[in-house]
């Protein structure tokens, strides 16, 4: 018999399985389960990029594109961060298509960090990020963000963790699971940390469409001098509702992306390239379907906040994202207690706030992508669970 623990990377076995993953596993097993565990849009992708898809199949464009992505479509992403974010990139040198925003994440981090070097990572965040870390040679470094500052990362918070050995902060904003974001002047007073180190901020935009309320996204690229220390991932699942198309996109001086390119040459050769025609689309013409996507989104986010606060389950209001996180302390249970027993009596699938780093326990994620129905059903089965354990 084959020791096959002997012969696989000891990182990979160290490496926990996806803590999101443990309850959709238990729900598929389970009928009548309502679900508010899935990061996905449940809008069909518009029906213009879908169209811009077929015709690229009609039109037999289905050969390989460049490493880097269409031309054409890096051109189109620079208008369009131009447009929404000032900010200012080369297509031709310093934006890389990529197979959704995880790919840039993980070749940017890998084209960055070496053996022993530290990654300063907010938790809770998504789940890639430390280890993405670990297995290219880095050691995560975790900043426990706090409810009571709405899950920001402040510079006091940054200044602690910073050693010789800091090479990456990555800023998850607006954040998977808290629905944060970072204002401005939180931004401004975090770059004025690192404006003197070699620290680059990879700067994870994926949500940068989805905010709600005056505070529109700012990218930490856009502020003086930032812009040649920051890159910045972003794509196409969440706010065009493209998930399943695995299209995103890195962007940053080009003495960096070309070493990820170099990365995503040899594992990836180039993004999908029916995706990347219809991504053209996207950006030219879906201004008004993403906003009524938000409108959306932003009715069931007050629904499902004031639903979970109603509830005793104190819930802060997210600004971004489309994640609520209400806090389950006050039933006395863990996160995954709580998750466990909830989706077995009730048949009510959330993802405990621990699948997003230590500093999640007491919380759940809830997603509400999903319709008005589907979350009123919802909280009806969680009102029964709580008045069932007394909490």
């Amino acid at each position: 018999m084959i020791d096959y623990t002997s012969i696989i990377n000891k990182e990979v076995l160290d490496i926990k399985p996806s803590g999101i993953r443990k309850f959709f596993d238990i729900a598929e097993t389970m009928d009548d389960v309502i679900s508010l565990g899935v990061g996905e849009p449940d809008f069909p992708t518009p029906w213009n990029i879908r169209n811009a898809g077929i015709r690229s199949l009609e039109q037999s464009k289905t050969r390989y594109t460049s490493n880097s992505g269409l031309e054409i479509l890096r051109n189109e992403i620079s208008i369009f961060l131009k447009r929404k974010y000032n900010l200012t990139y080369n297509g031709k040198e310093e934006i890389l298509v990529t197979v959704g925003g995880s790919e840039g994440i993980d070749a940017t981090v890998r084209a960055i960090v070496s053996p022993g070097d530290e990654v300063i990572i907010p938790q809770p965040s998504y789940v890639c990020y430390e280890p993405i870390t670990r297995l290219a040679g880095g050691t995560p470094v975790i900043i426990e963000t706090k409810a009571e500052n709405e899950f920001r990362v402040t510079a006091e918070e940054l200044k602690s963790k910073i050693t010789n050995k800091t090479k990456v902060l990555i800023l998850p904003y607006p954040c998977n699971p808290t629905g944060a974001i970072m204002r401005r002047e939180d931004l401004i007073a975090i770059a004025d940390v690192i404006k003197d180190t070699n620290i680059i901020v990879l700067s994870d935009e994926i949500y940068s469409e989805l905010t709600f309320g005056d505070e529109k996204h700012v990218s930490i690229a856009s502020l003086d001098g930032m812009r040649e220390r920051t890159v910045v991932i972003n794509g196409f699942s969440k706010a065009f509702s493209m998930t399943g198309w695995r299209l995103g996109y890195a962007c940053g001086p080009k003495e960096i992306i070309k070493q990820v390119t170099k990365i995503h040459q040899f594992a990836i050769m180039c993004a999908p390239t029916t995706s990347q025609y219809a991504a053209i689309e996207a950006l030219k013409n879906c201004d008004d379907a993403v906003e009524k996507m938000l409108e959306e989104y932003d009715s069931r986010r007050r629904m499902i906040v004031k639903g979970f606060n109603d509830l005793g389950l104190t819930c802060r209001d997210p600004k971004g994202a489309f994640y609520a996180f209400p806090c389950i302390k006050s039933t006395g249970m863990s996160s995954d207690e709580f998750c466990e027993k909830l989706l077995l009596s009730k048949k009510v699938a959330f993802v405990p706030g621990t699948a997003f780093g230590l500093g999640g326990e007491g919380f759940v994620r809830a997603s509400y992508c999903y319709s008005v129905e589907h979350i009123r059903e919802a909280l009806k089965r969680i009102k029964e669970f709580l008045d069932e354990i007394g909490a």
